[in-house]
């Protein structure tokens, strides 16, 4: 089946089973290896990507849901303002430890800050409790997700913000 996206702001034409997870066609067939395989099932949040603007699980998102959507990865995160403060604000915070999940956990934070350019505590959790981190630096991850929000003030809204 063809399946016809836009990855990254670039039109792919996809040749692929219509149920193969997203993750896999990104990972082996267009070497987008920023999004990370954790469990499989959806639960860990290390292959988040965002689907016209939402974040959705890769690895349990057959690509034939992709076909006339826009699809962004971690590798183009920073193409988006509350993407790139998202990126700023956990080099300053220093939130990586292994690493593994961290590009899910940004797209995930990117996600939330467009919706919610100053959210608290409790909307943090919320938005980020699908997104698992076995080094546990999810104290590092909230304390970044704010000092991103500070950075966005002052900014308008805006796609993908």
């Amino acid at each position: 089946m063809t399946i016809e996206t836009t990855i990254n702001g670039v039109a792919r034409r996809i040749e692929s089973t219509p149920d193969t997870p997203l993750l896999w066609v990104l990972r082996d067939e267009l070497g987008l290896s920023g999004t990370k395989f954790g469990c499989g099932r959806a639960l860990c949040g290390a292959c988040t990507v965002h689907v016209d603007d939402q974040p959705v699980r890769a690895c349990a998102y057959p690509v034939r849901f992709a076909a006339g959507k826009r699809v962004r990865t971690s590798e183009a995160i920073e193409e988006s303002t509350g993407g790139k403060a998202v990126v700023e604000a956990w080099v300053e915070e220093e939130v990586v430890q292994c690493g593994w999940c961290q590009p899910g956990q940004c797209m995930s934070a990117a996600a939330l800050l467009s919706e919610i350019p100053a959210p608290t505590d409790d909307d943090i959790d919320a938005a980020m409790s699908g997104n698992l981190c076995r080094c546990g630096t999810y104290v590092r991850i909230r304390k970044a997700i704010h000092a991103a929000a500070k950075g966005l003030e002052g900014n308008e809204g805006g796609e993908g913000q």
